[in-house]
């Protein structure tokens, strides 16, 4: 997507190649989050503060770890349901201005980016970041994880079928989330997040990237989050779980 504006100068970097260490600007990491500490790792020192962190997922321990605690974050609001299909944008009828957000040195670079393929994208102060980064982590811990425990077919179904659970989830992930990092989260996340859903209507429901993702609410505990927490082990005992949970 980022590469159909591609001018002249921009390059794509594949599995194995090498940021340019003598190159400026930014370098938009468009890959799977188990990939990405061998990119830094083989990111030159000097550039790493150009790496543009695209990815789903609760990253701030894995940038603290690195010393990439300011480099520029997105959350793309954006599904692309099958290989080749058309990118969905995140306009939705409680947000025409967007969901996708950016936020650090090279925003602004992302937003023109985005412009010229007719997305949108607002960019954030980190203050204003940090509430809808943990939106999108609940949006996508929610409605994937009720999904796959009730065997919905997609995020739709699991709005439209479970929306009491959907909601009292949210609920309980924003309220565990406001007492841990002392956030204050906008009136209407639920609203937000099931207008998203209406446009990402068909995208298929699992639970997976738990480190990523899911991982955060259930590390706070039962007592913050027992229904979160209750439906992750209810998809273990179903055998719909990759992965072992911890103990």
């Amino acid at each position: 997507m980022l590469m159909d504006s591609a001018g002249p100068e921009d390059k794509l970097l594949k599995r194995g190649d090498v940021v340019d260490a003598n190159g400026a600007g930014p370098v938009f990491i468009a890959t799977r989050n188990d990939s990405l500490q061998a990119i830094v790792d083989e990111c030159p020192e000097g550039r790493r503060k150009d790496l543009v962190f695209l990815q789903n997922g609760y990253l701030d321990n894995f940038l603290e770890k690195n010393g990439l605690g300011e480099n520029t974050q997105s959350l793309l609001f954006v599904a692309v349901t099958s290989l080749g299909a058309d990118p969905i944008d995140g306009i939705t009828s409680v947000n025409p201005e967007g969901l996708t957000a950016a936020t650090g040195e090279h925003a602004e670079a992302l937003k023109e980016r985005l412009a010229s393929v007719d997305m949108k994208c607002n960019v954030l102060s980190p203050e204003e970041y940090r509430p809808a980064m943990f939106e999108k982590l609940i949006w996508i811990s929610t409605y994937m994880l009720v999904g796959a425990a009730k065997e919905c077919e997609s995020v739709g179904e699991a709005g439209s079928e479970h929306t009491d659970l959907v909601s009292s989830v949210i609920s309980e992930l924003v309220a565990a989330v406001s007492a841990k990092e002392g956030i204050e989260f906008k009136e209407g996340t639920i609203e937000r997040l099931a207008a998203y859903t209406d446009v990402v209507t068909n995208f298929p429901c699992a639970v997976k990237e738990f480190e990523w993702r899911n991982q955060y609410f259930f590390d706070l505990g039962d007592e913050a989050c027992p229904t979160h927490n209750g439906l992750l082990r209810e998809c273990e005992e179903k055998g719909f779980l990759s992965f072992e949970l911890p103990k």
